[in-house]
């Protein structure tokens, strides 16, 4: 068999030909919350009284004293997070949990697609960049960020974001990844390959036997049963089986740099409740999942840091439908044992009138969401620069990560 047909065999048979570094490096985890959160109902500015006079039916009572089911709970003297914010505030209080507020974009449109696009792009507004800010990043690590589990989405669909990585899959749990042969017959068709690529030269031989061992991993992890930490209290959602499954694969080792997951649900312009209701029950799941996921990492907390972020945020006023339409600034959340975090990062900028702002209505935007993303990528993710993900852009120093 000609090299070239048996490349093409293993790309058809196991998993992309290339290097399978498989070891401990740090992890970034994506979170993004599709639809546009309204982040002024998950980070409550309590100490603003106009909150409550535009949010008449949906605004987040402040603290109360002893704490109450229906109350924020407080941060600081200006802040405190919705209630159903609860599980996430031991991470803050113990300085793994920080968040940053009024980021976001210049896309002035407030379509949903659009600045979803343009925010995974890493761009700003009309002006393109080829591919997905992660995928871009990947690519300047070079090939040793090229392994066949470097990059993973959690679902059955690659995001933008993740557009021109050199390897990157979907999928929902680890064991679908698998040699494309029947159960019975897969052990003797590794075998084969392995016996295939035993004498082959570097260039080819090294990737395709990475590989295979990658693949001899992942079949022991799947004859083995994932036990969470007993203090990760992991709920029945799609969101927190994606955040388990990557708790699973950082432990592993198997050289996972990336993993994408998303959380819908945020576009809440119809009766979207307050301390219960549509958005509390979102906001249930994604506190509850990122709670659990942090205490399963345990002492692998300082290996994943885990960025929340959404396209925009609402308005600031509730519309006639008890809900909240398109806005621009939201609060994006760092979590992981390498964060900056007991904190809110960024000056309050004040709920001004609608009318004062270009395009929707809504939070200011202070700060470009870019400058949160290089701080990621220079901190924790050990880039010299952000340069070559977001050329031509120069990032405000926000020192959220070490």
């Amino acid at each position: 068999m000609r090299r070239s047909s048996r490349r093409v065999f293993l790309r058809n048979f196991v998993l992309p030909i290339e290097p399978a570094e498989v070891n401990r490096r740090h992890t970034l985890v994506v979170v993004f919350l599709r639809g546009g959160a309204d982040t002024l109902n998950i980070l409550v500015p309590y100490g603003d009284d106009r909150y409550y006079g535009v949010r008449p039916t949906i605004a987040i009572p402040p603290p109360a004293p002893g704490g109450s089911a229906d109350c924020s709970v407080r941060l600081d003297d200006f802040y405190g997070l919705h209630p159903m914010m609860a599980p996430l505030v031991p991470s803050f209080e113990e300085g793994r949990l920080a968040i940053v507020q009024a980021v976001g974009s210049d896309n002035p449109t407030g379509s949903h697609f659009e600045t979803q696009d343009q925010v995974e792009h890493g761009e700003a507004y009309g002006h393109p960049i080829g591919g997905g800010w992660i995928g871009r990043m990947l690519r300047s690590r070079g090939a040793e960020s090229a392994g066949p589990l470097s990059a993973v989405a959690i679902g059955t669909a690659i995001p933008e974001s993740l557009r021109g990585a050199r390897s990157t899959c979907a999928i929902t749990t680890i064991d679908e990844i698998r040699i494309g042969a029947s159960a019975s017959r897969a052990g003797d068709f590794a075998a084969g390959l392995a016996t295939l690529y035993a004498g082959e030269p570097g260039v080819l031989g090294d990737p395709g036997r990475e590989t295979l061992a990658l693949l001899s991993k992942v079949e022991t992890l799947r004859g083995q049963s994932y036990e969470p930490s007993a203090i990760a209290a992991y709920g029945q959602d799609d969101f927190a089986a994606g955040l388990r499954e990557v708790a699973r694969l950082v432990k592993a080792d198997v050289g996972l740099e990336v993993a994408c997951l998303d959380l819908g649900g945020w576009d809440t312009h119809f009766v979207q409740g307050a301390a219960t209701g549509f958005q509390a029950d979102a906001i249930a799941q994604l506190a509850t999942g990122l709670a659990a996921f942090d205490r399963d990492l345990g002492t692998r907390s300082a290996d994943v840091t885990t960025l929340v972020m959404t396209e925009f945020g609402r308005r600031i006023g509730e519309n006639s439908s008890a809900g909240t339409d398109h806005g621009r600034g939201f609060a994006a959340m760092l979590l992981g044992g390498r964060v900056a975090g007991g904190r809110i990062v960024g000056d309050w900028p004040g709920l001004i009138e609608d009318e004062a702002l270009a395009g929707p209505g809504g939070l200011p935007v202070r700060i470009d969401y870019r400058s949160v993303l290089s701080d990621v990528i220079t901190g924790p993710m050990g880039f010299a620069n952000a340069a070559a993900v977001f050329p031509g852009f120069e990032p405000q120093i926000l020192g959220l990560t070490t």
